[in-house]
């Protein structure tokens, strides 16, 4: 995630991370959803004849986009990395300059005035690395915001999927959208109108036509 580059002639580098990457891999964070082989290990009774269940699937993905709550969090998520991610280049450009400077009047420069330069961009680089760890690494502060804003709105999906699951008498409903290979999926079992329509978003004319398929 991180990208090294070097500035000057200098040995100090600086670092940039692709914020929009990083979001991206943010808010395609899941709930925890069954998967198919889960499924398919319950298939079989104790003496191996095969129960009936009633499967169904959704796409998470695209009831989340749906949701004007999730589109809310997504630009407060989009809006905070981008302020922290200009402050990093502000801290950044900070250090190209004393780099810049520094290659400049070395020449001119002391023994003792060589090492204390070169101390100030050394606590420099370190700074401008921290502060990107502490905002966009894995435990920083992007994540943290995501897990406030996001994580509610993914169990009141979850809720709405297990409202669903109940109200039509299904043993399971799996994501389409969390990983599992679908090689082929019919259509009327796909439920995720129904957890739409449970969550109160109003359905497209389109969409109501593919649900009464």
């Amino acid at each position: 995630m991180f990208e090294q580059r070097n500035h000057t002639k200098t040995s100090v580098k600086s670092y940039k991370i692709n914020i929009f990457a990083l979001l991206n891999s943010v808010m395609k964070i899941r709930l925890p959803f069954y998967r198919l082989f889960l499924f398919l290990a319950m298939l079989w009774t104790a003496d191996g004849e095969a129960q009936r269940l009633s499967l169904a699937y959704v796409d998470s993905d695209y009831i989340l986009n749906r949701m004007p709550e999730y589109q809310s969090a997504q630009q407060q998520l989009n809006e905070s990395a981008v302020a922290w991610e200009k402050e990093a280049l502000d801290m950044e450009t900070t250090l190209v300059q004393m780099q810049r400077d520094y290659s400049a009047e070395e020449i001119l420069l002391t023994t003792e005035q060589r090492k204390e330069r070169k101390e100030s961009i050394e606590q420099q680089e370190k700074k401008l690395i921290t502060f990107r760890q502490d905002k966009f690494g894995t435990e920083g502060a992007l994540f943290k915001k995501r897990a406030q804003l996001v994580k509610p709105i993914q169990d009141k999906m979850f809720e709405a999927v297990q409202a669903v699951a109940k109200a039509q008498g299904l043993d399971y409903i799996f994501d389409k959208a969390s990983g599992v290979q679908m090689l082929y999926a019919n259509p009327r079992y796909d439920k995720t109108f129904e957890v739409m329509e449970e969550l109160g978003i109003p359905l497209t004319e389109n969409e109501s036509k593919k649900e009464n398929k």
